[in-house]
C-alpha cells in the first residue's frame, strides 16, 4: 500500500532539514502610485493570481499609495508575511496624504517588521535607497508598471536595476489599466 503524503505535510517534514530562508519565497513591489480605482481592481486580481503560487510568501513594500498598497493588501490576504521599507523617519508626514493614511496606519500596523531607512526626510536620495533595500532582500519583484519610462528612482528605473541584478521581474498591467 502507499502512502501519500499532502505537500503542506512534506514541507513540515523537511523544514528541520533545511535552511528555513530556502523555503520562503520573498517579493517585493514596484508601481505607480497614481492608478485609478479601476485599476486597483485589476492589479489586485492580478496580483493575487500570482501570489497565489508562491510558498511561505514574505512581501516587501513601502507601502505607498496605489500598486504598493495593492500588493501589500494582497499579501496579507493571501496569508503572507508583510514586511514594509519606509524611505526616511518623516514619511508619513511629509508624503502620505490625508486620504491615504488609514491604510497606510493599518498595513503598518499590521507589518511583521519595518524598516525605516536612515534619512530625517523623504526624497530622490531617501527612495532610491528604500529601492536598493527592496532590491537587496528579494527574489522576485511585481512591477505594477504600464511600460512608460520615468524619473530617477521611478518604476521604470528599479525594473531596470531589477533586471541589471538578476532579480527575476513579473509586469503587471492588465488590460483597461490606467493611470489616474
Amino acid at each position: 500500500m502507499k502512502t501519500i503524503i499532502a505537500v503542506a505535510e512534506l514541507r513540515d517534514r523537511i523544514r528541520p532539514l533545511l535552511n528555513e530562508q530556502e523555503l520562503t519565497m520573498r517579493v517585493a513591489v514596484t508601481g505607480h502610485m497614481n492608478i485609478t480605482e479601476e485599476t486597483a481592481v485589476l492589479v489586485r486580481e492580478e496580483i493575487t493570481r500570482h501570489l497565489a503560487e508562491v510558498p511561505d510568501l514574505v512581501g516587501v513594500s513601502c507601502i505607498a499609495r496605489g500598486a504598493d498598497s495593492v500588493f501589500a493588501q494582497a499579501v496579507l490576504e493571501a496569508g503572507g508575511r508583510l514586511e514594509v521599507v519606509l524611505p526616511s523617519r518623516n514619511y508619513r508626514e511629509a508624503k502620505v496624504k490625508p486620504d491615504h493614511a488609514p491604510v497606510f496606519d493599518e498595513l503598518l500596523a499590521r507589518a511583521a517588521e519595518v524598516r525605516v531607512m536612515g534619512f530625517e526626510d523623504a526624497g530622490r536620495e531617501a527612495y532610491e535607497a528604500a529601492n536598493e533595500a527592496l532590491l537587496g532582500s528579494v527574489d522576485r519583484l511585481v512591477a505594477v508598471w504600464d511600460g512608460e519610462g520615468g524619473e530617477a528612482g521611478g518604476t521604470g528605473s528599479v525594473v531596470k536595476l531589477a533586471r541589471e541584478r538578476g532579480v527575476a521581474v513579473d509586469v503587471v498591467w492588465p488590460a483597461g489599466a490606467a493611470r489616474a
